[in-house]
Protein backbone atom coordinates (compact mmCIF):
# COMPACT_ATOMS: atom_id res chain seq x y z
CA UNK A 1 0.00 0.00 0.00
CA UNK A 2 1.33 2.95 -0.42
CA UNK A 3 0.90 6.25 1.20
CA UNK A 4 1.96 8.92 -1.72
CA UNK A 5 5.31 8.94 0.26
CA UNK A 6 7.44 7.35 -2.24
CA UNK A 7 10.18 10.56 -2.54
CA UNK A 8 13.25 9.86 -0.84
CA UNK A 9 15.23 11.41 1.84
CA UNK A 10 16.51 14.57 0.75
CA UNK A 11 20.21 15.54 0.69
CA UNK A 12 21.59 18.79 1.52
CA UNK A 13 21.29 21.14 4.30
CA UNK A 14 18.06 21.91 6.34
CA UNK A 15 17.67 24.50 9.04
CA UNK A 16 19.17 22.76 11.84
CA UNK A 17 22.32 22.71 9.43
CA UNK A 18 22.49 26.21 8.11
CA UNK A 19 21.87 27.16 11.96
CA UNK A 20 24.89 25.75 13.03
CA UNK A 21 26.34 26.93 9.83
CA UNK A 22 25.62 30.43 10.62
CA UNK A 23 26.98 29.74 14.40
CA UNK A 24 30.37 28.49 13.08
CA UNK A 25 30.98 31.53 11.05
CA UNK A 26 29.86 33.81 14.06
CA UNK A 27 31.78 31.91 16.32
CA UNK A 28 35.21 31.94 13.88
CA UNK A 29 35.20 35.19 13.30
CA UNK A 30 34.21 36.53 16.92
CA UNK A 31 37.03 33.70 18.19
CA UNK A 32 39.53 35.75 16.19
CA UNK A 33 38.62 38.98 17.41
CA UNK A 34 38.78 37.95 20.97
CA UNK A 35 42.33 36.23 20.00
CA UNK A 36 43.62 39.57 18.28
CA UNK A 37 42.14 41.72 21.39
CA UNK A 38 43.81 39.69 24.43
CA UNK A 39 47.05 39.46 22.12
CA UNK A 40 47.03 43.67 21.36
CA UNK A 41 46.48 43.81 25.26
CA UNK A 42 49.73 41.75 26.48
CA UNK A 43 51.85 42.93 23.94
CA UNK A 44 50.66 46.78 23.74
CA UNK A 45 50.10 46.86 19.95
CA UNK A 46 47.03 48.10 18.65
CA UNK A 47 45.02 47.47 16.39
CA UNK A 48 46.92 44.82 15.19
CA UNK A 49 46.57 41.42 16.32
CA UNK A 50 42.89 42.82 16.12
CA UNK A 51 42.86 42.77 12.28
CA UNK A 52 44.89 39.34 11.93
CA UNK A 53 42.81 37.63 14.02
CA UNK A 54 39.36 38.80 12.26
CA UNK A 55 41.15 37.72 9.02
CA UNK A 56 42.24 34.68 10.15
CA UNK A 57 38.55 34.34 11.54
CA UNK A 58 37.03 35.08 7.78
CA UNK A 59 39.62 32.72 6.78
CA UNK A 60 38.67 29.55 8.95
CA UNK A 61 34.93 30.71 8.87
CA UNK A 62 35.17 30.46 4.95
CA UNK A 63 37.42 27.07 4.66
CA UNK A 64 35.17 25.40 6.92
CA UNK A 65 31.69 26.30 5.72
CA UNK A 66 33.28 25.06 2.33
CA UNK A 67 33.73 22.23 3.65
CA UNK A 68 30.28 21.30 5.42
CA UNK A 69 28.64 22.35 2.80
CA UNK A 70 30.42 20.10 0.19
CA UNK A 71 30.00 17.29 2.50
CA UNK A 72 26.23 17.78 3.28
CA UNK A 73 25.67 18.29 -0.46
CA UNK A 74 27.55 14.78 -1.13
CA UNK A 75 24.89 13.01 1.23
Amino acid sequence: MDHGNSDPPQAGLRGRDLLGLGGFLVAAVVGGLVVGLLLDHALGTSPVFVLVGIAVGIVSAAVGFWSKVRAALRE
